[in-house]
């Protein structure tokens, strides 16, 4: 089925694959549906629901009957279009869905059962009798359901994520593409050109014109030659454009090998994120079939995919081919096949007054009523003026008009609008910021359009975002008008194809409109119209107008059904590469952590940071001597600690003070600038989900600091709570935890540390902030401290921080102190009554941890309803308290407490341990806990029961500040 002489393969190049068990061979450059046909193979697949047979309709990635398994090694991927995969040596494919043989399914008796399985059947069917669902109904459909099969092994391939920005991306490498970045690129702008097809130049790869005076897919080889050149470009070709989000950011999948025999030391896809400056849509269109009786059978295909197959594979799906369309640009699939020296049957064009002149039979005011052939097509039967017609076909080209490929402009709520006279929908105005549509997928359609509209949609960009522009100059090509007449099906009394994924048809639709599923979302689910493989880019637009003729609406009255990301497939193996082994939970070290180790302090996972657990010395031979000395160290003379796994998340904007008083407790908009404050954090349902300071660092700037554990927690609540509630505030947040290392300096000297190592000394009064240099390099200063003791935290960029780290701990050690780590942390804050995740590890209110009065009675806050509510106030809770041991017996973290003589058993628990430690400075195992009306309390004693280390004492509840209660120190 090759035609000499036509298309862009390497016909050098042989290329040997096996389908379904049998050894083909194709050229380098076929795909495997390219390959198929040109061996001959029509039946590829079967369909989900009936198990009909299905042969290929497209020749890109809106394929939804010619779903392949690809076989690898250890690894078996299902639902491959036949039409994007490409052949390489070895490649092993197979057909699904299908049982025991393609040509030979079992399955397929679901087509002789159609009459009883409608639209809506197992909603009717499996709710009666009720007990057969759990033990009949529910396997047999989980044992049906799914398209595919896994191979059952881990995947052991590896995947890749990456990040682009540009100012500008230009989605889509048609005439229209290719404009667009030739435009941006000239005059300067950084460009990225991502397609998804293997070959860039979209249509103009199966274009038989002329631009510029050359062949289409040349002038589509000199422009990718030119930008290829240009340092300020990046050509991505296998890239699909998957989904918009905000802020410019788009994801997209790129297909890196598998395209080869082995992978290599290349990763199967890479899963970009790709922030623009702006961005222009050049995704085309999507031609779309036309539902009649039985317009499934293999050999029935579009009439694009037909001249695609033609002038870019070199290969004709049929001998005697047919034409079956509702416009004007079927018309060139028939010229082209003729001038290849193929057989055209017959055009048949349902307008009454199309044009007659061409080198075959036109059948004007005609439509077809129905096809012959089980396993291929042999026949067609064409209605027209003077009645019926039987003509003998082998392939059929279907062409009910082009739908702009619109779909990520609805990915941020947008909604297409109908355009009546080209009878497709195009894309709302700014429906995704900064989104540009061009070309036909903005309705335009003609070659010499397309290039006009990349060109100026590349100059509105750029001009947008204050960039120089340049004069374009466009070449010459084809710019015939698009003219349509509306059909979408034709009546009749079989069942008529409108999603050939899912085998919906008309009747369906019809079917979910008289049982009063008339919303265009209902019908959607009730049918399974448009889900899975099709996701609305064949079937969409047609069903719709079923849907609207139905129930007596307009097609913009009815509406289209939501496009949601991802466009097209995406492994999940893509979207979370790196998330396994190591990678599912990353070592992530601190600036300081070679330092660290150099100085032989074991390291400890937290938050997965890894961090400093104490830093021996010569003589020490436990960890609790090193721990002791530490803690005398910082409350004597002058301790350093790397703070950097702190969570930090820059917020600005006009309405940042609002958000912060809204997020938080307490108030920040009344925060001076220069100046920290302490702020408690709720969830929605009044317990507490952090705590931390936030720096006013300018007017409308500030940082908010978290807990490690809880980093990424209040990032997401943040985020969640922008959206849901504060969409049009004038804000902007960002994690920077990683952008800063941050040191804690704290003791007696550590305000003569810090002034040693600032270009200028600063008399910071506590909780004040503000900007400083070290050597000249711009720093934050924070008068804070988390051990009691006058204390402070130094920030610089990450990249100086180890340099930071060794010269503070150089000058610390001249003053007598040095390093302290996690232990000494921990007790320095535990005699203080400092809290952590320890504590408010979401079962504990404000009341719990004695910070009741921080929630404002001023204002509204995320969980201030829900924190008032019953039970979550009053002495029955268990409040905070602090433990002293009796004696030099030493307390344990998750211990119950016991009233003196109760039993011990679960319902007389008063309470339990979060956190313990020795503190040196009292000479006593120091513990903080929760207590029965623990505040009313204090000085009495509880026993401790620790079952699991066989501990039983006594000890003395507490107010859970030991260490300088009036806060003498931090206020030095």
């Amino acid at each position: 089925m090759r035609i000499a002489g036509k298309g862009l393969i390497d016909r050098g190049t042989p290329v040997r694959f096996r389908f379904d068990g049998v050894d083909y061979s194709g050229f380098k450059g076929d795909t495997v549906a390219s390959a198929l046909l040109a061996n001959g193979v029509r039946l590829m697949g079967r369909s989900f629901k009936y198990h009909r047979p299905r042969g290929v309709l497209t020749a890109g990635s809106e394929e939804p009957s010619a779903l392949l398994e690809v076989i690898e090694d250890r690894q078996q991927t299902p639902n491959v279009r036949a039409t994007v995969q490409e052949i390489f040596e070895g490649l092993e494919v197979k057909s699904q869905n299908r049982w025991p043989s393609l040509r030979h399914d079992l399955l397929s008796v679901n087509d002789l059962a159609a009459p009883f399985l409608s639209a809506g059947f197992y909603y009717k069917t499996f709710m009666w009798p009720r007990a057969f669902w759990e033990k009949l109904y529910e396997p047999v459909i989980r044992r049906a359901a799914g398209l595919g099969s896994l191979s059952g092994r881990h995947d052991e391939a590896a995947y890749e994520k990456a990040f682009a920005f540009c100012d500008l991306l230009v989605i889509g490498a048609g005439p229209t593409g290719l404009m667009a970045a030739l435009t941006a690129a000239r005059a300067g702008a950084d460009v990225i050109l991502a397609d998804e097809d293997a070959r860039m130049g979209g249509a103009l790869l199966s274009d038989s014109g002329m631009i510029g005076g050359i062949a289409a897919p040349d002038w589509a080889a000199q422009v990718l030659a030119e930008l290829a050149t240009l340092p300020n470009v990046r050509l991505m070709p296998r890239t699909t454009v998957t989904g918009a989000y905000d802020n410019g950011t788009y994801g997209a999948l790129e297909r890196v090998g598998l395209h080869l025999p082995s992978t290599g030391d290349l990763p199967r896809e890479c899963f970009w994120r790709i922030v623009a400056g702006r961005a222009v849509l050049a995704t085309g269109a999507l031609e779309r079939p036309i539902a009649f009786e039985n317009n499934d059978r293999p050999g029935v295909m579009l009439a694009s995919a037909i001249r695609t197959y033609l002038n870019r594979y070199g290969v004709v799906p049929g001998k005697r081919i047919t034409i079956f369309a509702n416009n004007d640009h079927a018309r060139q699939t028939a010229r082209d096949l003729m001038a290849a020296g193929v057989k055209v049957a017959v055009i048949i064009d349902s307008r009454p007054d199309a044009a007659l002149v061409e080198d075959c039979p036109v059948y004007a005011g005609a439509v077809v009523t129905g096809t012959r052939g089980r396993m291929a097509l042999t026949g067609i039967t064409v209605s027209h003026k003077g009645g019926n017609l039987h003509i003998d076909t082998d392939c059929l080209g279907l062409s009910g008009g082009w739908n702009p490929t619109l779909h990520l402009t609805c990915h941020m709520n947008g909604r297409p609008v109908w355009d009546a006279t080209l009878a497709a929908f195009l894309p709302a105005p700014g429906a995704v910021p900064g989104l540009i549509p061009a070309g036909a997928a903005s309705g335009v359609f003609s070659t010499q359009a397309c290039l006009a509209s990349g060109a100026e949609a590349a100059q509105a960009a750029l001009q947008a975002m204050g960039h120089a522009t340049a004069d374009a100059a466009l070449p010459q090509a084809e710019d015939a008008p698009y003219a349509i007449q509306p059909l979408w099906a034709v009546p009749g009394k079989g069942r008529a194809w409108l999603d050939y994924a899912n085998d919906v048809t008309v009747k369906d639709v019809k079917l979910a409109a008289q049982e009063n599923f008339a919303s265009v979302e209902h019908m959607k689910r009730y049918t399974t119209q448009g889900m899975a493989p099709d996701q609305g880019k064949n079937s969409n637009v047609a069903a719709l107008a079923v849907l609207a003729d139905a129930t007596g609406r307009g097609i913009p009255e009815t509406g289209t059904t939501t496009f949601r990301p991802p466009f097209s497939p995406v492994s999940i193996a893509a979207m979370g590469a790196g998330g396994k082994a190591e990678g599912f939970a990353p070592q992530r070290f601190l600036t300081s952590h070679g330092a660290s180790v150099e100085r032989g302090a074991p390291m400890i996972e937290a938050g997965l940071w890894y961090r400093p657990s104490y830093f021996p010395r010569p003589g020490e031979t436990t960890w609790r001597q090193a721990c002791d000395r530490e803690v005398a160290m910082v409350r004597g003379t002058v301790g350093v600690a790397d703070v950097s796994t702190l969570g930090k998340i820059d917020i600005q904007g006009a309405d940042a003070a609002r958000f912060l008083d809204f997020v938080y407790t307490n108030t920040f908009s009344t925060l001076p600038v220069g100046r920290v404050r302490y702020g408690l954090m709720l969830r929605e349902d009044g317990h507490v989900m952090d705590d931390g300071t936030t720096a006013r660092l300018g007017e409308n700037h500030f940082l908010m600091t978290t807990t490690t554990a809880a980093a990424g927690q209040v990032m997401r609540h943040l985020d969640f709570v922008q959206q849901a509630f504060c969409a049009d505030w004038d804000l902007r947040t960002i994690s920077v935890t990683e952008n800063w290392a941050q040191f804690a300096v704290a003791g007696p000297k550590a305000r003569a540390l810090v002034n040693s190592v600032l270009d200028q000394p600063a008399d910071f009064p506590f909780m004040a902030c503000g900007a400083v240099s070290i050597h000249g390099t711009p720093a934050r200063l924070f008068r804070i401290s988390f051990s009691g003791e006058e204390g402070y935290e130094i920030a610089v960029p990450a990249r100086y921080g180890e340099a930071l780290f060794r010269d503070l701990l150089a000058r610390a050690e001249t003053m007598g102190g040095g390093a302290y780590g996690m232990e000494a942390l921990n007790v320095l804050r535990i005699e203080k009554g400092f809290i952590t995740h320890a504590e408010i590890h979401g079962r504990v209110t404000a009341f719990d941890i004695g910070l009741e009065k921080m929630i404002s009675p001023k204002k509204d806050c995320i969980g201030k309803a829900a924190a008032t509510r019953p039970g979550m106030l009053g002495p029955d809770r268990q409040q905070l308290v602090g433990l002293k041991a009796v004696g030099d017996a030493a307390l344990t973290a998750g211990a119950h407490l016991f009233t003196p003589g109760a039993a011990v058993n679960r319902a007389n628990s008063q309470g339990y341990v979060t956190s313990v430690g020795w503190s040196p400075t009292l000479g006593a195992s120091l513990g903080l806990a929760f207590l029965q009306n623990g505040r009313a309390r204090r000085g009495e004693m509880v026993r401790l029961v620790d079952h699991l280390r066989k501990i039983d004492l006594l000890c003395e509840v507490a107010d859970p500040v030991f260490h300088d209660k009036e806060g003498a120190k931090l206020r030095a």
